[in-house]
């Protein structure tokens, strides 16, 4: 089965690819999705979301990554995690890029929208992503009283004990 898809739009922020990869703080890296002018018209309406969730393609992940299905969650190393700290998972319990489709869920905050741009801060995409979809947040998209496995509830006690920083909202 072939599937293909088609671009959108796509991210457009000044930042470099490794300030991106390293910002703590997801609100730190602002941009706009740049939606290509046959679509524009698909953004009526919403203005006056606070966020919107952004489906894109992760174009910079190498072939041979689309084959990793164990991975370690490398971003705690820039939390002060040794590797060997890090426990082993299945690609699907990680946000990891390398996956068997680099497919990207992300939520951003929208600060305004103009035109066929919308303004956005908390940006987790590098330059040029090209994005797939656009979905608006509200709370019928919310989960509540979600649950998280013991490993990932060890990883967030810990950071909070190096750190000070809580993951959770």
């Amino acid at each position: 089965m072939d599937i293909v898809l088609k671009p959108i739009g796509f991210v457009r922020t000044g930042a470099p690819d490794e300030e991106v990869k390293n910002a703590l703080d997801k609100n730190i890296v602002k941009g706009f999705i740049e939606v290509l002018p046959e679509y524009a018209e698909g953004l009526k309406g919403l203005e006056g979301f606070s966020h919107i969730i952004i489906v894109a393609y992760l174009h910079k992940v190498p072939g041979e990554a689309r084959n990793t299905l164990i991975v370690k969650p490398r971003r705690l190393l820039r939390l002060g995690f040794k590797l060997e700290e890090l426990p082993e998972l299945g690609v699907f319990a990680t946000d990891s890029p390398h996956r068997p489709n680099p497919i990207a869920l992300t939520i951003v905050e929208v600060e305004k929208i103009e035109k066929n741009r919308i303004y956005v801060r908390g940006l987790d995409l590098f330059d040029g992503t090209p994005v797939l979809d656009i979905k608006p947040y509200d709370k019928s998209r919310a989960v509540q009283g979600f649950k998280v496995p013991e490993w990932l509830r060890v990883l967030e006690e810990r950071i909070r004990e190096k750190n000070g920083m809580d993951l959770t909202p």
